[in-house]
């Protein structure tokens, strides 16, 4: 990813961190650098980190992990110190595609850099539904509590 991040965010900016497509080299830790503050918290449904260097880890860790992985961003709003950016992340894991649909909440310091990432996506269902047996039980496990 060639795109430089820079300070104010903007939406433009915002897609821009939330693009890769598959096949491209993820955001380098200066690019995180530009537009995450020192003490950021950062939050999925998998993992809570603290700290500019602990988020950087987290986001290396997964590109390590997959096989390859993409994001796109869809609507962005950024009001005040608040930002919300909807996505699709695919993740390709040993010869097989997950895709979760998601949104960020950005919360922006009086600097203007991100003080705050928490991620909102469904885990478990893109992550087991297209596994095997157990994606049968876990599609079994929504309608019964969905129904």
């Amino acid at each position: 990813m060639n795109t430089d991040f820079t300070l104010p965010l903007t939406e433009e900016t915002l897609k821009a961190m939330f693009t890769k497509p598959y096949g491209a080299p993820g955001p380098a830790a200066e690019q995180w650098r530009a537009v995450y503050d020192e003490a950021v918290r950062f939050q999925d449904p998998t993992q809570e980190k603290r700290g500019l260097d602990a988020y950087i880890v987290a986001q290396e860790g997964l590109m390590r992990r997959c096989d390859d992985v993409f994001l796109e961003p869809g609507a962005v709003a950024l009001s005040g110190d608040t930002a919300f950016v909807e996505w699709t992340m695919g993740l390709k894991i040993k010869g097989m595609e997950f895709i979760y649909p998601g949104t960020t909440r950005l919360r922006i310091g009086a600097d203007g850099a991100i003080v705050e990432h928490r991620d909102y996506f469904d885990f478990v269902g893109p992550t087991f539904a297209p596994v095997p047996v157990v994606g049968g039980f876990v599609r079994w496990l929504y309608r019964r509590f969905v129904s």
